[in-house]
C-alpha cells in the first residue's frame, strides 16, 4: 500500500508539484473519511464520461480516500420515458411522478448505479450500491407532483458501513416512506439533505461544463461567498440558472463547518481540482471577506509582518517600509493572508508580497486574495524566485512575463513592450526588506 501511495504521489507531482500534492493528501487523510467527500454526479456524466469518473474515484481509493457517491439519471430517464410513450412533465422544476413514471423511474436508477459499480469494480475498487434506506420521505405535493419525495431524516448508517467494509458507497436518490413507499427525489435536494447529514470536507458536484462560467465564457476559478455574491447576484451576466445554484450552494454552506468548501468540476479533471492550488474548477467557500486598507495600525501590521516573516522564513529589517511608497493592503479578515502594495513605475501599482497560510491556500483564500487584487487594479507588476513553485500559476494569471537569472517578472495591464521593460527593471531592481543576513536577492 506503501508503494501504491508513493507511485501515486509521484503522478500527483505530475499535475503541480509534489509539495502541493502532499500538502492535499495530508489535509484530507486527516478527516474521517466518511466525513471526507460527498460527491454528487449528474446524469449525464454518467451517461457520457462514466470511464473519466470512475478512474478519478478510483484514483481517490489507491490514495485511502472514500468519497460517498450520489449520483442522479435525468437525461436516462427523459430517453426512458420517451421509448415508453410518456410525457416528460414537470412541476416548480420538479419531475412529476405517476406510478407509471415511477414504474420506469426504478428501473433506470437501478442500472446507473450498477453501471457506475461494474466500471468501479473493472478498475480494482470495492463499490457498494445504496439503493434504499438512506432517504425517509414523505409526499412532498402528490396532488401536483404524484410520487416525489421530501427528505425528513438522512439515515447514514448504510454508508457507514460500506465505508467500514472498505467500500466505497455508490448512493441513488431514492426515497422511501415509513410504510415502504417509494418515491422520487430530485438529486440536488437528494445532495443538499446529503451534505447536511455527513457534514463533509469537500462538496463536489461533476457537471459538463466542469465549473460555473463567467462573462468571457471561461470558468470562474473561486468564489468567496462573503466578498462576491452580493457581486455576483446583481451582475447583468449572471442568468437565472447559475443565480438559483449560487443560491443554493450559499444556504447549503450556512449549515456546514467553515471548513467546508464546493468544487464544481469535471469528472476528467477532479484530481486536479482537489489535489492543486490552481485546480480545475470553481471552488466556492463561505470564506471570509477581504479588506482594503490604506494604511494598518502599528498592531495589524505587527501581525502581517509576522505573517510575511513565518511564510518566507526570513526577518524583516526595522526600516523596510522606509524606502516603500505604500498604496495600501489587502488582508483577510483571519489575517491569514495578505498582500502589500506599493507604487511602482509611471504610478502603477506594484504587488510588493503576497502570502497565504497553506491551510489556506487549501480553502481558496489565496484566490479570493487575487480576485480581490484584480479587482481593486487593471495594471499591476510582481516579481518571484525563478524556482518559486507557483510561478506556473502567476503565468496563467499574467499578460506579459520576461525571466532573468534570479526573478521572473509578471505583470498585467500593459501597454506596450516598452512599458513593460521599465517595469521588469524596476522589479528586478528592488529591495526585498529582509536583513542582510537573508540576503537581498530574496523576496
Amino acid at each position: 500500500m506503501n508503494n501504491v501511495r508513493a507511485t501515486v504521489i509521484e503522478l500527483l507531482g505530475q499535475l503541480g508539484s509534489s509539495r502541493e500534492a502532499r500538502q492535499y493528501l495530508n489535509q484530507f487523510s486527516k478527516v474521517d473519511q466518511t466525513r471526507f467527500a460527498v460527491v454528487k454526479v449528474g446524469g449525464a456524466v454518467l451517461r457520457d464520461d462514466i470511464d473519466a469518473l470512475a478512474s478519478a474515484l478510483a484514483f481517490l481509493h489507491q490514495l485511502g480516500l472514500t468519497p460517498i457517491v450520489l449520483h442522479g439519471a435525468g437525461p436516462q430517464l427523459d430517453e426512458a420515458m420517451r421509448e415508453a410513450g410518456l410525457a416528460v412533465e414537470k412541476h416548480d422544476g420538479l419531475r412529476v411522478t405517476t406510478e407509471a413514471v415511477m414504474a420506469v423511474v426504478r428501473p433506470i436508477i437501478y442500472e446507473a448505479n450498477t453501471r457506475l459499480i461494474d466500471a468501479l469494480d473493472a478498475r480494482g475498487v470495492k463499490a457498494r450500491g445504496v439503493l434504499h434506506g438512506v432517504f425517509k420521505s414523505h409526499l412532498a405535493d402528490p396532488d401536483n407532483l404524484g410520487l416525489v419525495g421530501e427528505v425528513d431524516e438522512v439515515v447514514l448508517e448504510p454508508l457507514s458501513a460500506a465505508i467500514r467494509a472498505g467500500a466505497l458507497p455508490v448512493l441513488a436518490c431514492l426515497g422511501e416512506s415509513p410504510s415502504g413507499q417509494m418515491m422520487n427525489i430530485n438529486a440536488d435536494m437528494a445532495a443538499q439533505e446529503l451534505v447536511w447529514a455527513v457534514a463533509p470536507h469537500k462538496v463536489i458536484f461533476l457537471t459538463e461544463t466542469g465549473g460555473l462560467l463567467g462573462p468571457d465564457g471561461g470558468i470562474i476559478s473561486a468564489i468567496n461567498l462573503r466578498a462576491d455574491f452580493e457581486r455576483l447576484m446583481q451582475s447583468d451576466w449572471v442568468h437565472s440558472g447559475m443565480a438559483l445554484k449560487l443560491k443554493t450552494i450559499a444556504t447549503m454552506l450556512e449549515r456546514l463547518p467553515s471548513e467546508t468548501s464546493v468544487s464544481i468540476t469535471s469528472a476528467p479533471k477532479l484530481t486536479r481540482e482537489l489535489f492543486t492550488h490552481t485546480g480545475a474548477g470553481t471552488l466556492i467557500r463561505r470564506g471570509e471577506m477581504i479588506e482594503w486598507h490604506p494604511t494598518l495600525d502599528d498592531n495589524r501590521q505587527a501581525v502581517i509582518e509576522r505573517l510575511f516573516e513565518a511564510s518566507f522564513q526570513r526577518q524583516l529589517r526595522e526600516d523596510w517600509l522606509a524606502e516603500r511608497t505604500v498604496l495600501g493592503w489587502l488582508v483577510a479578515e483571519s489575517d491569514r493572508a495578505a498582500a502589500l502594495i506599493c507604487e511602482g513605475v509611471d504610478g502603477v501599482a506594484y504587488l510588493d508580497k503576497i502570502v497565504v497560510t497553506p491551510e489556506a491556500q487549501g480553502e481558496g483564500l489565496g484566490a479570493a486574495l487575487w480576485s480581490a487584487l484584480r479587482e481593486r487594479f487593471d495594471a499591476m507588476y510582481w516579481r518571484s524566485r525563478v524556482h518559486n513553485p507557483i510561478n506556473g500559476w502567476y503565468f496563467q494569471q499574467s499578460q506579459m512575463s520576461v525571466r532573468g537569472a534570479q526573478w521572473v517578472v509578471f505583470a498585467i495591464g500593459v501597454d506596450s513592450g516598452v512599458q513593460f521593460e521599465r517595469w521588469a527593471t524596476d522589479a528586478q531592481a528592488r529591495c526585498s526588506g529582509w536583513t542582510a543576513a537573508d540576503g537581498a536577492e530574496h523576496d
